[in-house]
């Protein structure tokens, strides 16, 4: 049996880690085997009483040799330490399963030993649950930096999703506050697990698939100075040339004392702010430069959206009925499926602002910038048009999704329109 403050201890040092959510694996079972990753297998929410629906997120171990200042595991840090053994994981992960109190495991570990063996033991584990045990449920392994390459390889075959923690933006930053990490000891292995991922896709591997799932990073934001439009810059990076799954943010919270760290959080509204921008990003067509200058954090007052709108208000209105997709996509109020289902009705009919309310466009947002049929509801002053998404704004909430959320705020939060 594993002892219970064991347990405590390490799952409570994996929770800073944000880049853990699952789907995407297409890993089904076989016969005799139990678990399964395959589609929509895969469920990662927290209901409000803190019951977990997914993942097991745990560490190997949080005897760290690294002495990261923004880390509660780092090297000076006075915290309880624990290890668990590969055996010992792997026997939690299926006794937790079979109670049916997981879906599947997200993996990590601080750097006891050195790197190759850190990276040994996790790749050790999985390699258990996958052929000891028959597990093929979905399962998230953490890079560790600077470890052999031919074992990370061996690690990407038996997972189904692996992540390197970008952690800060900057080379200069990394050098302050993690200084046993480099920028090439993160990017690298990321760039290798790309190249692999694109082999088995040209050769149409379909056994022991490198990553079905991916890769995904973090960054840690406001721990150091770094602006917003820069963040943003390596985020577009990222996705670009390494096809990343998710990049996630993590704002800071002074869970440590540093004299090298800032002594106040970075807050959620950075955060709520750095998403938006990144999914416009990823889904509405947008540069990072038409969102954000490099030197500059993005506006507080409006999302990165609208911001972009009340900048080039000589670009509209735009007539419902006739603009391209890419140009719906710019309106704010008009989420990416909401600009299909346009493009598609009005192939049939030319639409109306009720046929819009009813597809579920955001209308107080977007009547400031489109015209149906010729006609325009919407204010011809900029300033009252600043007012009024100032105030539909405000009512936003920067909160994380649960299962019991109103009707209108998990809309808005499934759908993410902007």
């Amino acid at each position: 049996m594993i002892d219970e403050n064991k347990l405590q201890i390490l799952t409570e040092s994996a929770k800073y880690d944000v880049s853990c959510s699952s789907s995407g694996s297409r890993r089904k079972n076989t016969p005799n085997g139990i678990g399964n990753a395959y589609a929509g297998g895969i469920c990662h929410s927290f209901t409000p009483d803190g019951r977990c629906i997914s993942l097991l997120k745990i560490l190997m171990s949080n005897e760290c040799l690294y002495d990261c200042e923004y880390c509660p595991n780092r090297h000076s840090a006075d915290v309880p330490r624990a290890s668990l053994t590969p055996d010992e994981i792997c026997e939690l992960v299926i006794n937790f399963y079979k109670r049916n109190y997981i879906e599947g495991l997200f993996l990590s570990s601080a750097v006891f030993i050195s790197p190759d063996k850190t990276m040994e033991l996790l790749t050790e584990t999985v390699r258990k649950l996958r052929e000891q045990y028959n597990f093929n449920g979905y399962i998230h392994l953490k890079g560790i930096p600077h470890a052999d390459s031919a074992i990370v390889e061996k690690a990407s075959r038996l997972a189904d999703r692996m992540s390197y923690n970008v952690e800060l933006p900057s080379e200069q930053s990394l050098k302050l506050l993690a200084p046993q990490k480099t920028k090439q000891s993160l990017l690298l292995p990321m760039k290798s697990l790309f190249n692999a991922i694109e082999y088995d896709k040209q050769n149409r591997v379909r056994k022991n698939k490198v990553l079905p799932a991916g890769q995904t990073t973090q960054m840690i934001i406001g721990a150091s100075p770094e602006p917003d439009g820069q963040i943003l810059k390596l985020t577009e990076a990222l996705y670009r040339n390494m096809n990343l799954k998710r990049v996630y943010y993590s704002s800071y919270v002074p869970v440590v004392q540093s004299s090298k760290l800032p002594a106040i959080g970075a807050g959620l509204l950075r955060e709520h702010r750095l998403y938006q921008a990144d999914w416009l990003i990823r889904f509405y067509g947008f540069d990072v430069n038409e969102i954000c200058d490099e030197d500059e954090n993005l506006s507080a007052e409006y999302d990165p959206k609208c911001a972009w709108a009340l900048r080039n208000m000589h670009l509209f209105p735009i007539e419902i009925n006739t603009a391209p997709l890419e140009v719906l996509l710019r309106v704010p109020g008009i989420g990416a499926k909401s600009a299909y289902r346009i493009t598609e009705a009005r192939r049939f009919t030319k639409l109306d602002f009720d046929n819009l309310i009813k597809m579920r466009i955001v209308m107080k947002r977007a009547k400031h910038f489109i015209t149906c049929k010729g006609k325009f509801y919407g204010s011809d002053s900029i300033a009252q048009v600043k007012t009024s998404l100032l105030i539909e704004g405000a009512k936003d909430e920067n909160e994380q999704l649960t299962m019991f959320s109103e009707p209108s705020t998990a809309l808005s939060a499934l759908t993410g329109n902007l």
